[in-house]
């Protein structure tokens, strides 16, 4: 399970669900309080905008039915901080939400290709083995984090 906190929202990761949950003061200010789940099949493309010295990046969800703002230039993180499908962090926080994107963009693949070809066929599984051990070997993955994600894409 992986769990980030950013600005006016929380992101939890089972393997199957993320849930952006909203709590304290500026939640409730801007979306609300509670929580959205959303099931890793639901997610057709993650937005991303990395954090920079005086700006918050953010994590942005793309789902069927969703209308995200795209905004201009200056505009974009307030855009997202309106929209119930974003978590705006700030770059403190950025490397648990990069290792957070690189868990999801696995698992939507896994989810995306066994529902296009049905079961995944050894190549791929090779190629999503081979894009975990990089993400592990850049850093971006702990061992044991690897381990974890090897054994969900190897059905243990």
């Amino acid at each position: 399970m992986t769990e980030v906190s950013g600005q006016g929202g929380q992101i939890t990761f089972d393997g199957q669900y993320v849930t952006i949950s909203r709590k304290g003061f500026l939640a409730r200010a801007t979306l609300g309080k509670g929580e959205k789940r959303l099931h890793i099949s639901q997610i057709l493309a993650i937005q991303w905008k990395p954090a920079g010295p005086l700006v918050n990046g953010f994590i942005q969800f793309t789902v069927p039915g969703g209308n995200e703002l795209r905004g201009k230039l200056g505009s974009q993180t307030s855009n997202a901080a309106k929209d119930e499908n974003s978590v705006i962090f700030t770059k403190k926080q950025m490397p648990e939400f990069l290792k957070l994107r690189a868990e999801l963009d696995v698992a939507i693949a896994a989810q995306h290709g066994a529902q296009e070809t049905g079961p995944t066929p050894s190549a791929s599984l090779a190629d999503e083995l081979a894009k975990l051990a990089s993400l592990r070997d850049q850093g971006i993955l702990s061992p044991a984090e690897f381990e974890q994600q090897k054994a969900r894409l190897l059905g243990r």
